[in-house]
């Protein structure tokens, strides 16, 4: 199974969200930290909102931030809402298999015991849990630089 890369950017906003904690974050600079376009990202956007996951501020001053604490954010709440299929094989889509032992086949067993064990794990970790594992990521981010307080020249 592979991820797509709206589920892995989505967790990389969310944890650039988590790291910038206080600040509300914008697609601009996000986009800036993960070399990726901004389109992709507004995008991406749409669904983590829509879960209630970000929150979305309009205006000049606008931005993005985390809609709830991130240590309630798990990998599976994002997953579950950035991908659009668990289909691991042709047995797992309604109605699409042709095969005569869908509905006695050990295979499809396993198959749905091994997504439903990568689900529990998901669900163990969180986007706090992801941020904190990483004691530079502001500097790695960029973050640093954003909120240093700017130092005006000296009168003369």
């Amino acid at each position: 199974m592979r991820l797509t890369k709206q589920t892995n950017y989505a967790v990389r906003m969310l944890m650039y969200c988590a790291a910038n904690e206080g600040h509300l974050s914008r697609i601009p600079e996000i986009a800036k930290a993960y070399g990726v376009s901004e389109l992709f990202l507004f995008k991406i956007l749409q669904p983590l909102t829509k879960a209630g996951l970000v929150e979305t501020v309009r205006g000049r001053n606008g931005g993005v931030k985390l809609g709830r604490a991130a240590e309630r954010i798990t990998l599976f709440d994002v997953v579950r809402v950035t991908e659009d299929s668990f289909a691991m094989a042709e047995c797992f889509e309604d109605g699409v298999a042709e095969c005569p032992l869908v509905d006695s086949c050990g295979l499809n067993s396993a198959l749905r015991k091994a997504l439903n064990a990568f689900f529990d794990v998901l669900a163990e970790y969180t986007i706090d849990d992801l941020v904190k594992a990483r004691p530079q990521i502001n500097f790695l981010l960029g973050l640093e630089d954003l909120h240093m307080p700017k130092i005006s020249a000296p009168a003369a």
